[in-house]
C-alpha cells in the first residue's frame, strides 16, 4: 500500500490540531472519542489515547483532530504524532471496526409527572430492564449501575426501574424544575452509549429470574393465586402508568388480611396509598365475593 502523507493544519483552537492524510479515512462518517473506553471501535483512536497528552480524538473523511491537555505545547510533540499517524495508516492499520459505523438507532427519553409529587417518570423508546427493581439507597443499588449512577446525585432518594422507564424520587432539597433536564440528559445518555444497566448476575441476587418468580407464585395458596393475577390483570397496568408498581406480599387465610407492597410513584404518597388501599380492597371483595377481606398497603 502507498505511504499514507500527513500534512499537520492549525485550528482555529490553540488546543486541537487537525493531522490531514492525502486520502479518504473513512466512509464520509465522523466520529468523536472522549476517552479510551469510547474508543473501543477505533484502534487508531485507542492507540492515540496511550499518548499521555491526548484529550479528545476526532476522525473524519480525510483527518484526525486531536485535542491535547495543557502539560505539552504542539510545537514540542506535533511531528512525533504526524509520524505515528503515517506509519499507522501506511501499515494499512484499521482506522474504525464495523460496529463504530453502524447506525444507531435514536434514544429518546421524556419526564412525565406522577401523582406523588415527589417521584417523576422518565420514560424511554427502549426496553431497560425485563422485571421490577427498587433501589431505596446506593448499597442496595449494586447489583444496577445505572441506578448506582443515578445515586450519586445528591438529590435522588429512590429508584424505581421497570420495563422502559425510571422513576426517580428526589429529597425535598429541591425543585424538579431545576434537575429535570439534567436527569433526562444523563440517563439519554447513559443509554446511548450502551451501558450496563443490570449486572447480568442480579436478576439471580436478587431473586428476580423467572424461574424464582414462577416457583414464588406456585408456593402460594389458591386465593393468594386469585390476588396476584387481579393485581396484575387489573391494577398493575394503571399504576405502572403512573410511575409505580404494587408487589403482593402475603394473604392470611384466617384473618382475610392482604398485605401489598407501594413501590416507585406509589410508595411514599398519602393520596395513592389511600386510593389504591381502598380501590384494591373493593375489587378483590368483589372479585373474590368475600366482603371481610381487608388490604394493609405498605410503602416500599
Amino acid at each position: 500500500m502507498p505511504k499514507t502523507k500527513i500534512t499537520i493544519v492549525p485550528t482555529s483552537n490553540e488546543t486541537i490540531l487537525k493531522f490531514e492524510a492525502d486520502r479518504f479515512l473513512t466512509n464520509h462518517n465522523s466520529f468523536e472519542f472522549n476517552n479510551i473506553d469510547e474508543a473501543k471501535d477505533s484502534p487508531l483512536a485507542q492507540q492515540l489515547f496511550y499518548l499521555p497528552f491526548v484529550k479528545k480524538v476526532y476522525i473524519a473523511s480525510n483527518f484526525v483532530a486531536i485535542e491535547r491537555y495543557n502539560i505539552v505545547s504542539w510545537a514540542d510533540v506535533q511531528d512525533e504524532v504526524a509520524a505515528q499517524l503515517e506509519d499507522y495508516l501506511s501499515s494499512d492499520g484499521i482506522i474504525v471496526t464495523e460496529d463504530a459505523v453502524k447506525p444507531k438507532a435514536a434514544v429518546t427519553v421524556y419526564a412525565e409527572s406522577t401523582p406523588n409529587p415527589s417521584v417523576l417518570k422518565f420514560v424511554c423508546n427502549k426496553v431497560l430492564v425485563p422485571n421490577v427493581y427498587e433501589f431505596t439507597s446506593i448499597e442496595e443499588a449494586k447489583p444496577s449501575p445505572l441506578a448506582t449512577a443515578l445515586f450519586q446525585f445528591p438529590f435522588v432518594k429512590n429508584v424505581f426501574m421497570e420495563k422502559n422507564f425510571v422513576s426517580i424520587t428526589k429529597f425535598d432539597i429541591i425543585e424538579w424544575e431545576e434537575i429535570t433536564l439534567q436527569l433526562r440528559e444523563f440517563l439519554k445518555s447513559y443509554v446511548e452509549e450502551g451501558k450496563t444497566i443490570l449486572n447480568d448476575d442480579a436478576p439471580k441476587k436478587l431473586n428476580k429470574t423467572d424461574e424464582a418468580i414462577e416457583q414464588k407464585f406456585e408456593s402460594l395458596d389458591d386465593t393468594s393465586k386469585n390476588i396476584v393475577n387481579i393485581l396484575e390483570e387489573y391494577v398493575k397496568p394503571a399504576v405502572a402508568s403512573d410511575g409505580g408498581n404494587i408487589e403482593f406480599k402475603s394473604y392470611d387465610e384466617e384473618t382475610k388480611k392482604v398485605e401489598v407492597l407501594l413501590q416507585g410513584a406509589c410508595s411514599g404518597c398519602p393520596s395513592s396509598t389511600f386510593t389504591l388501599k381502598n380501590g384494591i380492597e373493593s375489587m378483590l371483595r368483589e372479585m373474590l365475593n368475600d366482603a371481610s377481606i381487608s388490604v394493609n398497603a405498605i410503602n416500599g
